[in-house]
């Protein structure tokens, strides 16, 4: 009686997980990229557990990412004086105060064109490199991105994600030698398919609060899909050369965040579901590195509408 009990208990629990896991299936086409993503989020979910069981305070981990960008502020080659760096600062300090965690979030830009990326640090340091904003037209998109790495912190996926690394390096809280060995490369690989699905929910949030459209992170996914495309088409012309080696450098974004035609589709149910059919006006972007090394009229090489 007592086996059979226990038999029972189990088939209980394999069903459910069957069941939980159809629920759960990822929206994701056939092929390597769909090996990389299923092996990459099994990883950061199993990753996530302990963290989660010992989280840092708001002063510890505002000490650690202050300590990690100081050592890192002159690889990465921070732009915090120019006009451009304050524009994008500012948008970003206006999405970010809508943040749940009032934390010091600091905005730096990075003027670097094969930077195609934004990344973020645990307590409150959010990195956009110029590579990503040359991809956008208004500053909805901006605002979608910056939110979208401050909810990266604001849900704690920064802190648990050094909390594992300290683990399995033996870092200390107080241990500057050993937080300065920590490569930034942590921090930029990406997250779980949940978190990254998250931070693209509760960021545009944010940017709607803020007073941006919803429609920012539409268009950036729209690009990003238009991009996945390319990856595999042969280039016809040089135009198609040089968007294949600037989707060279989006390699290990695509490798470690949900498929660009998922994450459109959760913001577009978030636009009907919360009544955003109303903030459906975009802003241009008023100033961009971007625009400024182009010809006026001109759209961007790959994120053109």
């Amino acid at each position: 009686m007592k086996h059979r009990a226990v038999f029972v208990v189990i088939a209980i629990a394999a069903i459910a997980a069957i069941v939980v896991a159809q629920r759960r299936k990822a929206q994701a086409n056939v092929g390597p990229d769909a090996i990389v993503h299923f092996i990459a989020d099994t990883e950061h979910e199993l990753s996530r557990l302990p963290a989660q069981s010992t989280r840092m305070s708001d002063a510890e981990e505002i000490a650690i990412g202050d300590q990690i960008a100081r050592d890192h502020l002159g690889e990465l080659g921070d732009q915090g004086n120019t006009p451009m760096a304050e524009y994008v600062g500012h948008v970003g300090r206006e999405v970010a105060a809508r943040a749940h965690r009032k934390l010091p979030y600091t905005i730096h830009f990075v003027q670097d064109d094969t930077f195609v990326n934004a990344f973020a640090l645990p307590g409150g340091h959010v990195f956009i490199g110029s590579g990503l904003v040359n991809l956008m037209d208004t500053e909805d998109e901006l605002a979608s991105v910056l939110g979208h790495e401050v909810e990266h912190i604001d849900h704690y996926h920064c802190a648990e994600r050094y909390q594992l690394e300290a683990r399995l390096r033996r870092i200390g809280i107080g241990d500057l030698a050993g937080i300065a060995e920590l490569p930034l490369s942590i921090f930029r690989a990406g997250y779980s398919k949940d978190q990254e699905l998250e931070a693209d929910r509760e960021g545009t949030r944010l940017a709607v609060m803020a007073g941006y459209s919803p429609l920012g992170a539409v268009r950036l996914f729209e690009a990003f899909e238009r991009m996945e495309r390319h990856r595999s088409a042969p280039p016809a012309t040089p135009a198609d050369e040089a968007t294949r080696i600037a989707l060279g450098t989006l390699s290990g974004y695509f490798q470690s965040h949900p498929y660009a035609a998922e994450r459109k589709a959760q913001i577009e149910r978030m636009i009907a579901s919360e009544g955003w059919g109303a903030k459906l006006q975009e802003k241009p972007l008023e100033m961009g590195g971007v625009n400024a090394s182009r010809p006026p009229g001109t759209a961007p090489m790959i994120g053109n509408r």
